[in-house]
């Protein structure tokens, strides 16, 4: 769909993308931040918290990027299901898609002879892409793409996760759970902010939304590490 405007974007064509990398980078502070800190509430040496910290970023970043890929794939099998559906539907009762069409606009507010008018007019340019938006709601703009969502998710997981890490890193000797927790938590609230600038939102309840579950699951894997004395 053409965009009459090209200065002022709709921001609702970066959902797809946004979601996953918002996704991405939110579960990589939070994850790899909470396996360090459950670790290191175990009391073991650096080296094991660095490790597990590596670990859970390499391998949470495989998931991510598999996880968006199989999901978001499903939707556009979804979509392309429904779409082949409509193919169907126009070659074996074209009048009575027509039809179909008319009674979604007088729905939407249109008169029944507009309606009837505008369904016509739009079946003779283009009747499959009518119903693919009208009827199915789908877009381009906003329809499946899994590699993007994949490469989103995953890249995005890779470099926030490492937020942490580098923080339990450079962490002086018996501050490491601090330091982390705290740079977590900025770094949760400039992802909350980040994601509510590119999708036109406020800033604040995204920020905040962000930090209380971040900082509810440092807590309640750094308490289970504490409780058992075990590597989470």
């Amino acid at each position: 769909m053409t965009n009459m405007h090209p200065d002022d974007p709709h921001l609702i064509d970066r959902s797809g993308w946004l979601r996953a990398a918002v996704l991405g980078g939110n579960d990589g502070i939070v994850s790899t931040a909470s396996v360090i800190v459950g670790v290191a509430a175990a009391e073991p040496g650096m080296r094991a918290v660095l490790i597990a910290g590596v670990a859970a970023l390499v391998a949470g970043a495989m998931s991510m990027a598999a996880g968006e890929y199989v999901s978001v794939s499903s939707q556009s099998d979804l979509e392309e299901a429904d779409i082949a559906r409509e193919k169907r539907a126009l070659a074996d009762d074209p009048e009575g898609e027509e039809a179909e069409l008319a009674e979604i606009y007088v729905d939407r507010g249109l008169s029944a002879e507009t309606a009837r008018q505008v369904a016509r007019e739009l079946t003779q340019a283009d009747a499959l892409g009518a119903h693919v938006r009208d009827e199915l709601g789908l877009s381009d703009q906003q329809a499946a793409q899994p590699l993007l969502a994949a490469a989103a998710s995953g890249i995005t997981f890779m470099i926030f996760a490492a937020i942490p890490l580098i923080a339990a890193w450079v962490a002086p000797v018996g501050r490491l759970i601090p330091l982390v927790v705290c740079v977590t938590m900025v770094a949760l609230a400039g992802l909350g902010a980040l994601g509510a600038w590119a999708g036109g939102a406020r800033f604040g309840p995204a920020a905040l939304r962000v930090m209380i579950w971040g900082g509810a699951a440092m807590a309640v894997t750094a308490a289970v590490g504490r409780l058992f004395g075990v590597a989470i």
